[in-house]
């Protein structure tokens, strides 16, 4: 009766959205913040062909990960799953081989599928389930395979891996820069099922093509035709704590000591990290990643194929760049978690329609399956969102989340930042520190959003504070979360600080008490 109901109403969801069912492409690009886009009002990064989707496709305006770090947020996406039931919670170790890939179901629907890019679950590019054609590298790769030939120099990045390409079982050498070529693997599988002749559309499989790119993953290598593109522009650094202590208030001390570790501006990276040069790095390497999906777009669009297309754009976490005090990503502040989220499809979707609600990478995968016509499997934890922007609604409201789920889990490889369960309201996020000494964090998202002013000591939200800790964990037991992912050790430990750096955080004021007589 289950599988009846849901056939009925994805029969109606499909006459709402007015469309056949549509290909495919997401495109998936490594530590894009919500805000790296010139169409949000960046003050000099230049992004034309992300700009124009968002112009013709819907904006999810609040787009977020669950968990704000590259392997974690990848398994989300494939599985529709919170790291706490797909249970890849590091960067080193693979997916479970009892979990079920949504591409997997795409191909029991009809799809052609193929992936071509960063897989990053596990040491490993062998083809994975649920993909007819396979082109990736192991670990980060690299942005170029050469010791010579790139302007900008990089460092030392952990699991960075020049083995080439595994291509359908073969390996293959890079031959350049990885966007370009990434790119040009996408477009040399796309362009045989998009040409007008040969066999008619109605009689062609529909396709899923998943891009993941490795850009703009640090260290930022942009291609020389980008380099030093931005070096001229004004930059200013984000105030912290440190900076301007009156702006903040009761900062945790794990991030005030975090501040002089590998993911702190005092001693990022085990280096005198210029912010100014690398965050402009950064922007130079978008640009080749929006040049890529310009000619993703105008490859469709020039053989008729765009218009019944679904593309998806979006980022695996986003990435701090000093705010806090901190480099890198993995908590929960907005900066972190925040990711753009770009949806293009004529045939179904509004066109430049901006959505309010909050989405999220668990819901990729139920709303690619939904778009297709597949069952979505109740283990997903995310939902379909095409009704919040169908092009033809129905007119009933849509039921949506009004608190989205966080998570992080520490890592024995970087001990710098704790684990994390959060709860993102439209106004309000909590922030819950498990396995360490210190404070959590209230924040008002209208009244103060960079969340300097942390409100967990303030007696005036002491039951905001009492009733969103109850929600947290209503959303952990009705998702199997009460218990936290334990793996093996694996990789390196990155724990140093800088000699003559700074020292420990005190504990707030509030912490101390005189000593009494009754024990309590």
């Amino acid at each position: 009766m289950k599988s009846l109901l849901f056939l009925l109403s994805l029969t109606v969801l499909t006459v709402e959205l007015g469309a056949a069912r549509p290909n495919i492409l997401l495109i998936l690009t490594d530590d894009h913040r919500w805000d790296a886009l010139s169409a949000k009002g960046h003050p000099f990064l230049e992004t034309p062909n992300l700009d124009r989707l968002l112009q013709e496709g819907v904006d999810f305006t609040n787009a977020f990960v669950t968990t704000s770090l590259c392997s974690p947020s990848r398994a989300s996406i494939i599985t529709g799953r919170y790291a706490h039931n797909h249970g890849v919670v590091d960067n080193y170790h693979p997916v479970r081989d009892d979990l079920v890939f949504f591409p997997e179901l795409l191909q029991k629907v009809g799809y052609e599928t193929a992936f071509v890019g960063k897989w990053h679950m596990g040491d490993t590019d062998e083809k994975q389930r649920g993909f007819d054609h396979w082109v990736s590298f192991k670990g980060q790769g690299v942005y170029w395979p050469f010791d010579e030939g790139l302007k900008v120099k990089g460092r030392y990045v952990p699991q960075a891996n020049r083995t080439g390409f595994n291509v359908n079982g073969t390996r293959v050498a890079q031959k350049g820069y990885i966007t370009d070529e990434l790119t040009d693997y996408a477009l040399e599988w796309m362009r045989p099922r998009i040409e007008t002749g040969g066999d008619k559309p109605e009689n062609r499989k529909p396709w899923f093509l998943y891009v993941s790119h490795k850009a703009v993953h640090a260290d930022f290598l942009p291609p020389n035709r980008h380099a030093f593109k931005y070096e001229k522009e004004p930059f200013q650094p984000p105030a912290t704590w440190a900076d301007k202590p009156e702006a903040f208030r009761d900062v945790p001390r794990w991030v005030q000591n975090q501040r002089n570790s590998r993911h702190g501006v005092e001693f990022a990276y085990y280096m005198n990290l210029d912010l100014e040069k690398y965050y402009k790095r950064y922007c130079e390497t978008i640009v080749a990643v929006d040049e890529s999906v310009g000619r993703l777009v105008e490859a469709m669009n020039a053989k008729g194929a765009l218009e019944n297309t679904l593309v998806i754009y979006m980022g695996d976490n986003g990435f701090l760049f000093g705010e806090h005090g901190l480099i890198d990503k993995r908590c929960a502040y907005e900066e972190s978690m925040r990711i753009p989220m770009i949806a293009r499809w004529p045939g179904g979707l509004k066109s430049g329609a901006k959505v309010q609600q909050m989405v999220a990478n668990i819901d990729v995968a139920p709303t690619l399956l939904a778009a297709a016509g597949s069952s979505i499997p109740d283990s997903m934890d995310g939902r379909n969102f095409l009704p919040l922007a169908a092009r033809a609604p129905s007119g009933e409201k849509v039921e949506w989340r009004r608190e989205l789920l966080y998570e992080y889990y520490w890592e024995r490889n970087y001990p710098q930042t704790p684990t994390v369960h959060a709860l993102r309201g439209d106004r309000f996020k909590y922030i819950r520190y498990h396995g360490v000494w210190d404070i959590d964090e209230l924040y008002d998202l209208e009244s103060d959003p960079r969340e300097q002013k942390n409100l967990i000591n303030d007696p005036a939200y002491k039951g905001q504070v009492e009733e969103m800790n109850k929600r947290l964990f209503a959303q952990l037991e009705d998702t199997s979360g009460m218990s936290i992912p334990l793996l093996g050790d694996r990789g390196r430990q990155f724990y140093h600080r800088k000699i003559d750096g700074g020292n420990g955080a005190p504990f707030p004021s509030w912490f101390y008490r005189p000593a009494g007589t009754d024990g309590k």
